[in-house]
Parts: C-alpha cells; sequence; structure tokens
C-alpha cells in the first residue's frame, strides 16, 4: 500500500512540474505577427485549461487511472480481438477486407468529381503559398476524417454488439471500445498508404515530415479513445445518442476543413473553427503530406488539442467507471 502511494506521489509531483513549465511556455511564449489581444486570450486560455486539467486528475487520480492501466495489462488480447473483429466484417465476401477500402475510395471520386470537375475549385492554397491539387487537398482531409466517422459510431455500440461479453463478470468490459477503434485502424493505414500514393503521382514524394502522419494518427487516436467511453457507456442507457451522433457527424464533415480551405476563410471564421479539434488532426494531415511544416511550430493549436483531449479522456474515464457496474443490468 505504501508502495503504491510512494508511486502515486511521484506521479503527481512530475505531473504538476510538467504543467508549471509548460504554463511557463505558454506566458513566455511570443510570436511577433500576432495580435496581442489574441495571443493574451490564448496564454490565460491555456492556463487555465492546464490548471483544471491538473487539478482534475489530482483529485481523481484512483479513478482516472483504472482505465488506462486496464487497457495496458490487456493489450495482447486487445490486440487479437480486434484483428478478429476487422476479419469477421468481411467474412464470407470474395474480396475481403479489399471491400475495406472501396468505400472511401468512392468518396473521394465522388467530392473530387462535383467539387473539381463541376465546380472547378481547382488547386487550393495553403498558408505558405503552395498550390495543391484538389484532389490530394481533399484526400489528405478525408482520410482522418473516415477514420473518425468510422471509430467513433464503432466504439460507441461496442458494449451493445458485445452484449455476451458484457453480462460476463470476468472479462474486462474497457478493453471493448478501443477494440472497435484499432479494428478501424487496420483501414486508416490502407487508405493512408492509398493518400501517399497520390501524392506521389503529383510530384509530393515522403520528406522526413511525412513522419508526422504517426504523430497526428496517435492524437486522433487518444482523441477518439476519449469520446468513445462516455458515448458507449452513455448509449447503453440512451440508445437515441446513436441516432444524435450521426447528426452530429453528418454536420462535422463541414464544420470541419475538410472539402474547403481554412486559409481563405475570414479571421473570425477561421478562429472559431480552429475550436473543433478535428481542425487540428486534418490541417497536420496536410502539413505532413505537401507541408514543411513541424507540429511544434503551432504551438498554441498543439497545446490546445492535447488539453481539451486530456480533459474529455479524463471525464470520459469518470462516467465509464461511474455507469460501469449497471452495464449487464441494462443489456
Amino acid at each position: 500500500m505504501n508502495q503504491k502511494a510512494g508511486k502515486k506521489k511521484i506521479i503527481l509531483t512530475a505531473l504538476w512540474i510538467i504543467v508549471l513549465l509548460v504554463a511557463a511556455v505558454v506566458i513566455f511564449h511570443n510570436n511577433p505577427l500576432e495580435d496581442p489581444d489574441t495571443a493574451r486570450l490564448k496564454k490565460m486560455s491555456g492556463c487555465l485549461l492546464l490548471g483544471a486539467g491538473a487539478v482534475l486528475f489530482t483529485v481523481f487520480y484512483d479513478k482516472i487511472t483504472v482505465l488506462p492501466l486496464e487497457l495496458y495489462q490487456n493489450r495482447r488480447l486487445i490486440w487479437r480481438l480486434a484483428k478478429n473483429d476487422f476479419r469477421k466484417r468481411y467474412a464470407g465476401s470474395y474480396l475481403g477486407t479489399v471491400w475495406a477500402m472501396v468505400p472511401p475510395i468512392v468518396t473521394v471520386l465522388m467530392y473530387w468529381f462535383v467539387f473539381d470537375r463541376i465546380f472547378g475549385s481547382g488547386p487550393q492554397r495553403t498558408a505558405g503559398g503552395l498550390d495543391v491539387p484538389y484532389v490530394l487537398f481533399l484526400t489528405a482531409g478525408l482520410v482522418p476524417w473516415f477514420f473518425f466517422s468510422d471509430a467513433v459510431p464503432g466504439g460507441m455500440t461496442s458494449l451493445l454488439e458485445y452484449n455476451y461479453l458484457v453480462k460476463k463478470v470476468v472479462f474486462k468490459v474497457s478493453v471493448l471500445p478501443i477494440i472497435k477503434i484499432t479494428a478501424a485502424m487496420f483501414v486508416h493505414v490502407g487508405f493512408t498508404a492509398v493518400l501517399l500514393l497520390i501524392a506521389v503521382f503529383y510530384g509530393y514524394t515522403p520528406t522526413v515530415y511525412t513522419l508526422q502522419l504517426l504523430y497526428y494518427t496517435f492524437c486522433e487516436y487518444v482523441f477518439i479513445l476519449g469520446l468513445t467511453y462516455a458515448t458507449c457507456s452513455v448509449v447503453v442507457f440512451f440508445r437515441d445518442l446513436q441516432q444524435i451522433v450521426g447528426i452530429i457527424l453528418q454536420v462535422g464533415i463541414w464544420a470541419t476543413p475538410i472539402l474547403w480551405n481554412l486559409h481563405t476563410m475570414p479571421d473570425r471564421v477561421k478562429t472559431l473553427v480552429k475550436i473543433n479539434p478535428m481542425t487540428y488532426i486534418v490541417e497536420g494531415y496536410r502539413m505532413s503530406v505537401y507541408g514543411n511544416e513541424w507540429f511544434w511550430e503551432h504551438f498554441y493549436s498543439s497545446t490546445y488539442f492535447w488539453l481539451i483531449t486530456a480533459l474529455i479522456f479524463v471525464i470520459s474515464s469518470l462516467i465509464f467507471k461511474r455507469l460501469k457496474p449497471m452495464f449487464a443490468d441494462v443489456m
């Protein structure tokens, strides 16, 4: 018990040291090209979010760390079940898992034909003044969105789909949502490969910046995981949430700069759109494929994304832990 308490003290001490260091960087970070009032607002918001997140983690440490620990201890089981779940989707079909790539590719071709060929969107100008072919611009935005729109509903309904496992006392229910997210990751990896092939076709060969795709994929994975543990818990008691999330996803593709260029929008609209965490992911994928910027060059955007993601994950963990004992009774 003393060993556990000592470990907890070390972790919390390290956390507060990191929070204070990050807060110091936020306060003293200066961008001479940025509006002083906007910069001041970002600094205040960042420090408030940092403090709120650290306090929340400290107060609910014992409850919050249960979920990550369970996932780590069952990592081999998660990997095995995720592969089985992916194969099960296409079992019995002649082309098997090849069908996983067909809907995304057809969707890209449809959007490209409508917006590029019919409406004549043409090349898109990046913040750095680079003109990018619309099909590449579009695909780089759709790749992370397809992962998001596949993994979120899948993870949300995971407890309902595997209800026979939920009723087993000895089974770790917490692994079910991450199984669906990992299964969706297999399709995402294949579609990312298609994106890189399209980039090469248009002359954008992989560079050292392309390695950032791993970072942004990890960002999206953790963000989806946080959302999923809240939605999968609530949907057990409120089934209408499935339809609500479906509508939100329909609106979300237009509220995220996927089909349109963020850099051509007015500054007020641009600031509003950046509140959406998926904007950070989508723009990050584009920077990784044809841009020449590192993620740490967008300091405030990166800080904001991780603070929001951490808060969502903490709140979702608490919701999941609170409702978990009642899952089997409702199923």
